[in-house]
């Protein structure tokens, strides 16, 4: 392991090997195995490089066993002999970029509060960190932020060196390595030593800078995401224009545009509850025309009726009425809905109602004796499933009307 290029030389973009054999997965995918290659192999929570092996894209790297292989687009036994390998530089120096950042991160927590990590993720858009406590107060999560930037900022450097399990007493590591033999330490000097296998630039300078986003709870620990590096850019840029859009809608200085936001969510609640109480009332009166009439059912259709709207309207004529029977449907775009509710005075079970016109619309449905709702396909008329209502209603004996 010590002489593979990816450890010899982290900054290495491209190199020469020779191919060592070809090979197909079961799964159809086929690879490269190289005498030696610059491409690292998912693990450790960094993921695999990408590039080219002569001009073939690689899209993958896993090291199966003792050997690396070097997943490609194209037939893989066309290469053989010397090859020409080619980074994705972006990619890779990113990924050094939060790996490093995330070994400084962590030791910021460990030396601040005794926080220590027990899990870490780099994604795609951000880097997490699992750190077992309960908790994590803004004022520490600032605290452990300004210390990781002091370190990037002195641009200490990043050493690796390699020792065996019997050297490891001689290192005040941050955590206890889980492989014996040959160990690789990543160390920066007076504030982290660790066993890595990943891959990190050669200063901390060259983190950049690092960026706490958000944190939660998970599985009793607490999760911290960040970025670091051009992800703190283009972080940045994302929420600048996020920013400026919100203050240009509302027509204020990005600097207000919190204040200008939460005066607008104050009036927006204010209003919504006015709107509130005026449909309450706009459904009560209409409830009371409804009540009006000298029929016992008392039956109305609709379009674009909620089911909860038709439910208030039906309870408020009943609460007018009790000695009716509220029938109302509303047709909403494929489909019609139904409520049926009688009054204190009335016996006719809803129940046995619904049971009775739910096959007309192919419908569901349920509720009680005294209040149903259901709903099904629209292949008849709302009028025609009014009538079909109270035609089941006819059907009932007086006494139970």
């Amino acid at each position: 392991m010590k002489e593979i290029l990816y450890y010899q030389d982290t900054m290495l973009r491209e190199f020469t090997a020779t191919v060592v054999r070809t090979g197909i997965e079961d799964d159809g995918r086929q690879y490269v195995v190289l005498s030696n290659t610059a491409f690292y192999p998912t693990g450790g929570g960094q993921p695999h490089d990408t590039g080219t092996i002569n001009n073939t894209n690689v899209i993958d790297v896993e090291k199966v066993d003792d050997e690396i292989r070097h997943y490609i687009e194209s037939d893989a036994s066309a290469l053989s002999g010397e090859v020409h390998g080619k980074l994705n530089w972006e990619r890779r120096f990113d990924h050094m970029q939060q790996h490093a950042g995330q070994h400084i991160l962590t030791a910021a927590f460990v030396e601040l509060f005794d926080a220590q990590t027990v899990s870490f993720h780099l994604g795609s858009e951000q880097v997490t960190i699992d750190i077992a406590v309960d908790t994590l107060s803004s004022e520490q999560l600032a605290a452990a932020e300004a210390r990781a930037n002091d370190i990037i900022l002195e641009n200490r450097p990043i050493e690796t060196k390699w020792i065996t399990d019997q050297e490891l007493d001689n290192y005040n590591l941050r955590k206890e390595v889980a492989v014996t033999g040959d160990i690789r330490l990543v160390i920066i000097p007076d504030f982290d030593y660790n066993g890595c296998g990943g891959t990190h630039p050669t200063s901390t300078g060259q983190v950049s800078a690092i960026k706490i986003l958000s944190t939660e709870k998970m599985k009793g620990n607490v999760r911290v995401s960040f970025v670091c590096g051009q992800r703190v850019l283009a972080e940045l840029a994302m929420r600048k224009t996020v920013l400026a859009d919100v203050a240009r809608q509302l027509s204020v200085p990005e600097t207000e545009a919190a204040t200008a936001l939460a005066k607008l969510l104050a009036t927006q609640k204010t209003t919504e509850k006015a709107l509130v109480a005026a449909k309450e009332e706009l459904l009560a009166f209409e409830a009371k025309t409804l009540a009006s009439s000298d029929n016992n059912i008392i039956s109305a259709s609709f379009n674009d009726r909620s089911i909860q709207e038709l439910q208030k309207l039906a309870r408020f004529i009943v609460a007018e009425r009790s000695d009716a029977i509220a029938l109302l449907v509303s047709e909403n775009e494929d489909k019609l809905q139904f409520v049926a509710t009688r009054g204190a005075q009335v016996q006719t079970s809803m129940k046995d109602l619904a049971a009775k016109v739910l096959p007309f619309i192919n419908g569901k449905g349920g509720g009680s004796d005294q209040m149903v709702q259901g709903g099904g396909e629209r292949i008849i008329s709302r009028e025609q499933l009014l009538t079909a209502m109270q035609e089941a209603l006819k059907c009932q004996t007086p006494k139970q009307f």
